[in-house]
């Protein structure tokens, strides 16, 4: 083919694909984005959306507005972005939470988190830290397994709730240490860590937020991240896996989706701009404040590990036999 016709090619490829494109889609955007956080404002998923989209609406041009959404286990806001026009106007701050955990442990759900979302980039995520009172005699997590082999049932851990992230990677735990503690559920992360310093518990699986100043205090003691490898929020705490139980991991993160049917150009163009965002050196040391590792990954990539992180949360529910009516 001569250089004139591959110019001519080339030429009427591009008319085609504007022809199939809609013109709105074509010179988005063109007016504020909403991006919906499914929690009240002030959580650490709400400082997420907020950081990264200070920046990203400086690269797109438009502003890119946040609205707290929260309710039913962050289940009210996920349906709104599942059930909103797939014209890249609305999109949602995702979490482990609502789409990888809440498949697991409820019987029913108003949204499809594979079927309804188009997964546009996972922006951050952190591992979750095994934390003990100081007080216990275990100083690894190998030591803390052997103490609590030897109280079976006598020893418990407390989460945030039935059926939450945290009480599943406890789950996770206990079955693969062949352990047998006694689950204590509350309303918060902080209530737990609480009780935890005073004594009042066992163990808690913590986020890096909330537990890191106790570590750092002394009021609590670090035995090992849920990370495959080590994590920047923690360089000193060892791995669950290099502990002894090689290939655990559980991570929780957070990433932006947009409804079903959204046009493949706008999910590209929010793609480079969103990971753009997340290379910024001001956003990203505003993220690790947060104490979460910026990740910013394919369409693609997100997508494969949401499909993989349903399939192992599900499999953890149902051993366990956890489930939230």
């Amino acid at each position: 083919m001569t250089l004139i016709w591959k110019r001519v090619a080339l030429a009427l490829a591009l008319a085609l694909s504007s022809l199939a494109m809609p013109a709105w889609a074509q010179d988005y955007p063109t007016r504020p984005i909403k991006l919906v956080v499914p929690y009240a404002p002030g959580g650490g998923a709400d400082a997420v959306a907020r950081i990264v989209a200070k920046r990203a609406s400086e690269s797109l041009g438009q502003p890119i507005v946040i609205e707290n959404r929260g309710g039913a286990g962050s289940i009210l806001g996920t349906d709104m972005v599942a059930k909103a026009a797939p014209d890249g106007y609305t999109l949602l701050l995702g979490q482990s939470g609502p789409i990888s955990i809440n498949p697991a442990v409820y019987k029913s759900l108003p949204y499809d988190p594979v079927k309804d979302f188009v997964p546009i980039t996972m922006t951050t995520a952190y591992p979750y830290i095994l934390v003990i009172h100081p007080d216990t005699p275990a100083k690894t997590l190998q030591e803390f397994v052997a103490l609590a082999k030897g109280k079976p049932g006598a020893m418990n851990y407390g989460t945030t709730g039935v059926g939450a992230a945290n009480h599943l990677v406890a789950e996770l735990f206990n079955s693969k240490a062949g352990l047998k503690m006694t689950h204590i559920p509350y309303r918060g992360t902080a209530l737990a860590v609480g009780d935890l310093v005073a004594g009042q518990l066992s163990m808690v699986f913590g986020d890096p937020i909330s537990v890191l100043p106790h570590i750092r205090s002394g009021k609590l003691r670090a035995l090992a991240v849920t990370s495959l490898d080590r994590s920047s929020v923690a360089p000193d705490v060892p791995t669950v896996a290099e502990s002894g139980y090689a290939g655990f991991e559980a991570l929780a993160w957070h990433g932006i989706l947009a409804p079903t049917g959204t046009p493949p150009a706008i999910i590209k163009k929010l793609n480079e701009h969103i990971v753009k965002a997340l290379a910024d050196a001001e956003t990203s040391k505003l993220l690790t404040n947060q104490a979460m590792q910026t990740v910013g990954n394919t369409p693609e990539a997100f997508a494969a590990f949401i499909q993989k992180d349903i399939a192992i949360w599900k499999a953890v529910a149902a051993s366990a036999n956890v489930t939230v009516e």
